[in-house]
């Protein structure tokens, strides 16, 4: 096993998973308030109480301390706390860091929460400016972050040949998925002519090559295989993850279309004992459609260069070649400004059975890979029901 990681496989489970209110949640609603409603859900589905939460993991970008403020919110005094910023996929991490706090007896019941009314308090996409880091890219006036990944797309279209349609093809996909989802955002019928006849946001990217800005809360609870097997729902078993990075900001990106996913992908399955082929769904962090392209490939899915053709013909959407982004996605769903939480919901109400018309027939193994800042922290877990282990 990578790293001496063999202890990672198996030893931990998911066994609550919950989201708030999505969508608009409307004035007189917090961030604060939706971690709660997520929390007493994901602790309901789990048959915990709140008393047995000991250990906390959440980050926000929308309000301070994350970890005391949720604490203090929720009447918690949990004896482990970890907020580590790594963008939209802190969340796919702290399933990483919340094993093995738990292997290290740090804790026993893991609580990762997320909530953010991003549109109901702004709406607007982040903007590089004063208040950020100072950076080269600033003189150019980018429109962060949606210009990082215009260049990644731009460039893989000039080197590989990809094509807006195929892009296209991604956000179709994610909104067939999305229509199968009561739950979901954005439900009405969409066509690769509407993708490509949107408003241009950051060529080559249009409006509907872009993730969601919604409100929305999460929570999953992570605890001791062993004690999992005593809950109220069948344990979804954490086979698997790594964590990634080689940069932060665009520029720095030492290749346009190859992210560090080609890293903590291989070392996830590796400590898994699984391949790509092994995957019956896969929740990527599509933030904008190129993501899902370039981590299709990094992961293994298809080889580098040959993710536009991999996703033509309907491959990713209900009865394609894979499942991808079953719930529909940050494109389709739900985005509120970080999406990670949600793979994960996801990934592990499929492998328990749970998701109605949208259902993945036999469905074993998940994998779930999170994104944050531009392109830079990559993060991939691989999950499995009883019959992995």
């Amino acid at each position: 096993m990578t790293g001496g990681e063999a202890w990672l496989r198996g030893s931990t489970a998911v066994v609550g998973v919950a989201e708030s209110d999505l969508g608009r949640v409307g004035p007189g609603l917090t961030a604060l308030d939706l971690i709660a409603q997520a929390t007493a859900g994901a602790l309901d589905d789990a048959g915990l109480e709140k008393a047995d939460i000991d250990g906390l993991f959440c980050h926000s970008a929308f309000f301070q301390n994350p970890p005391l403020a949720v604490a203090q919110y929720l009447g918690i005094r949990p004896r482990y706390s970890d907020s580590s910023a790594l963008g939209g996929s802190s969340f796919v991490a702290y399933l990483r860091h919340a094993t093995a706090a738990i292997n290290a007896g740090m804790c026993e019941v893991a609580l990762i929460a997320y909530g953010s009314t991003q549109l109901s308090s702004s709406g607007g996409l982040v903007r590089s400016g004063a208040a950020m880091l100072k950076s080269y890219e600033l003189p150019f006036g980018p429109r962060l972050p949606v210009t990082a990944y215009a260049l990644a797309a731009a460039r893989h279209m000039h080197q590989f040949g990809t094509t807006r349609e195929q892009l296209a093809e991604i956000a179709v996909a994610a909104r067939k998925w999305a229509q199968l989802n009561p739950r979901a955002y954005e439900r009405q019928d969409l066509t690769v002519a509407d993708v490509l006849a949107s408003r241009m946001v950051s060529t080559p990217l249009t409006i509907r090559d872009c993730c969601l800005v919604t409100d929305g809360g999460g929570a999953v609870i992570v605890t001791s295989a062993e004690r999992a097997r005593s809950l109220r729902k069948a344990p979804v078993f954490i086979l698997g993850a790594a964590e990634a990075q080689w940069h932060n900001d665009i520029f720095q990106m030492p290749e346009l279309t190859t992210t560090a996913a080609v890293e903590s992908g291989a070392r996830a399955f590796e400590i898994a004992g699984l391949r790509p082929a092994d995957v019956d769904v896969a929740q990527l962090y599509d933030a904008f459609t190129v993501n899902t392209l370039l981590f299709l490939e990094d992961l293994g899915f298809c080889g580098k260069g040959e993710g536009g053709s991999f996703v033509e013909r309907g491959a990713l959407a209900p009865g394609g070649r894979l499942a991808v982004n079953t719930s529909g996605g940050g494109l389709s769903y739900c985005h509120p400004g970080m999406f990670g939480v949600f793979l994960i919901i996801e990934a592990v109400r499929q492998l328990r059975g749970e998701c109605g018309d949208r259902q993945v027939g036999d469905c074993h193994v998940g994998l779930v890979h999170g994104s944050g800042g531009m392109l830079s922290s990559q993060v991939t877990a691989v999950l499995g029901d009883g019959s992995t282990l």
